[in-house]
């Protein structure tokens, strides 16, 4: 069982998280969509009312895509981190997985899928309550439903490789306060990244993936040419196939005694 292939079997890894997550969406999406809206009504129309336009974009309307890729970060990211630690160390749900056929690159990899599916969920709830309130415009902005796939493996690969690292559940909120919560702010979110220093514009753009899931978001909502698409595009996938190939094998070396 550790042959180290990913077969069909990895969507029983999938199908157990989701049937979980059936029984218990309320409190795994009420809570993120009601902290996006909150973050939207308080920039965006807040203090949206002091920040003029930006290249002819009104502030809510320039904020909205950062809220969902913002989003899409969270859902994988947090579910590969508490939910995965706690499915692996608390409730062994991990090793009742390695019990049967299914082996321990599968039970990895299906984690990160679900992670990926929980983005694509997140934004399939939020787009219609941007589109109420009209900082985004439908059906083009069902575009970020396709973004939300990558965007949630690379978050859920992420998420994986700092659960394979941390020795409690406890210290998984050192990655929270020391790479999330900076990247949420300098990432171009709320405020063009073109205004920060040239140095730190360099560090956004090679190693905080929200600077690219932001732009391409974005670029995406606002039906604007994006001149560095391509690049965060291949940025994005190289990264993302990256990060889930270290994901494998730090956590299959946690998980092997």
């Amino acid at each position: 069982m550790t042959d180290g292939w990913v077969s069909w079997r990895v969507r029983h890894v999938w199908e157990r998280n989701f049937h979980v997550f059936v029984r218990t969406w309320k409190v795994s999406f009420l809570p993120p969509l009601f902290d996006s809206l909150f973050f939207l009504v308080a920039l965006g129309y807040g203090l949206g009312q002091f920040v003029p336009a930006i290249d002819g974009v009104e502030y809510a309307r320039f904020v909205a895509p950062a809220v969902v890729a913002i989003g899409i970060m969270n859902a994988s990211y947090y579910e590969t981190t508490y939910g995965s630690f706690v499915r692996m160390y608390y409730q062994k749900t991990f090793d009742a997985l390695i019990a049967t056929p299914v082996t321990i690159e599968e039970v990895i990899v299906g984690e990160i899928l679900w992670g990926a599916t929980k983005s694509v969920i997140y934004t399939a709830l939020i787009l219609p309550l941007l589109a109420v309130l009209g900082v985004i415009s439908l059906p083009g902005s069902l575009l970020l439903l396709v973004l939300a796939l990558p965007g949630g493996l690379l978050f859920g690969g992420i998420g994986l490789c700092f659960t394979a690292r941390t020795p409690s559940i406890d210290t998984l909120s050192y990655p929270q306060f020391l790479f999330i919560t900076p990247m949420m702010v300098i990432s171009g979110t709320f405020f063009p990244i073109e205004s920060l220093p040239v140095q730190i514009q360099w560090v956004a753009f090679a190693l905080m993936p929200l600077a690219h899931l932001v732009s391409l978001s974005r670029a995406l909502t606002l039906a604007v040419p994006a001149p560095m698409g391509l690049v965060n595009l291949l940025w994005l996938t190289v990264v993302t196939a990256g990060v889930m190939v270290v994901a494998v094998r730090q956590m299959r070396r946690r998980l092997v005694v």
